[in-house]
């Protein structure tokens, strides 16, 4: 089940630029997007919208002003609020009128998808693995995607982006990314015996994908991978393990 998002914002750019990152959320819908919360409020008022990606300064009717209507208890299923501007002096009104988090624009998609996480938390349960019946050798795991938990088989994941309280897993049958709420911690912990080596704060790779070993990276197809510095002594261990 995806979480059905509106946007409102009276700069095109930036209305455009929210609207982009919600559609590349797979767990995420875009219902509609407007350009004054006007417009915004009647479409809320007759349909189902679980978030709110709110501009502030607006002409005629500010977005804190609509916010102030839906926390006020005159929308009947308020949406969570996610304000998005330029304006710092508004975050202690921002969080009167109840609103999920704050982002100071101009911001990357990093900024916006930790907004979202919070959001997400609240509408279903977080469920990170399912390791309850699985040992240290299962070839698989399960992992939660959107509002289903599906089998991933370990032999097939290329390697895994960490993205603070999510992560992103790339498989080899280019299907696209796996999308999770969890953090790649957890999952070192649970793929390190299976072949995976943290090389970066931001990736944990499976060298039984890896193409070239190289001095300060590695290449997995057509993906080249930085080491940190951080993960350097423990990698060229590693790799020293395997050029011996």
């Amino acid at each position: 089940m995806k979480i059905r998002c509106v946007t409102v914002d009276d700069e095109p750019l930036a209305l455009n630029m929210i609207n982009n990152f919600v559609n590349q959320t797979p767990y995420l819908e875009l219902l509609a997007g407007f350009d004054n919360a006007i417009d915004a409020l009647n479409y809320i008022q007759t349909n189902s919208v679980q978030l709110l990606f709110l501009d502030i300064q607006m002409a005629d009717f500010t977005g804190m002003e609509l916010a102030r209507v839906i926390s006020g208890g005159e929308i009947k299923n308020k949406p969570f609020i996610i304000f998005t501007t330029a304006y710092s002096e508004f975050a202690l009104e921002g969080y009167r009128v109840d609103a999920i988090d704050y982002i100071l624009k101009p911001f990357d998609y990093e900024d916006f998808i930790k907004a979202v996480t919070r959001v997400r938390s609240r509408i279903e349960p977080q469920i990170e693995i399912v390791s309850a019946t699985q040992t240290e050798s299962s070839e698989y795991i399960f992992i939660k995607v959107d509002a289903q938990v599906v089998r991933v088989e370990i032999s097939d994941i290329l390697y895994i982006e960490g993205y603070k309280d999510y992560v992103k897993i790339h498989l080899v049958n280019n299907s696209g990314p796996l999308l999770s709420l969890m953090s790649l911690k957890k999952l070192e912990e649970k793929l390190t015996k299976s072949g995976f080596l943290r090389i970066h704060r931001s990736y944990l790779v499976s060298f039984a994908r890896v193409d070239a070993l190289l001095k300060n990276s590695v290449r997995i197809g057509d993906k080249t991978i930085p080491v940190g510095a951080t993960y350097k002594e423990e990698y060229d261990r590693f790799v020293d393990q395997w050029i011996k």
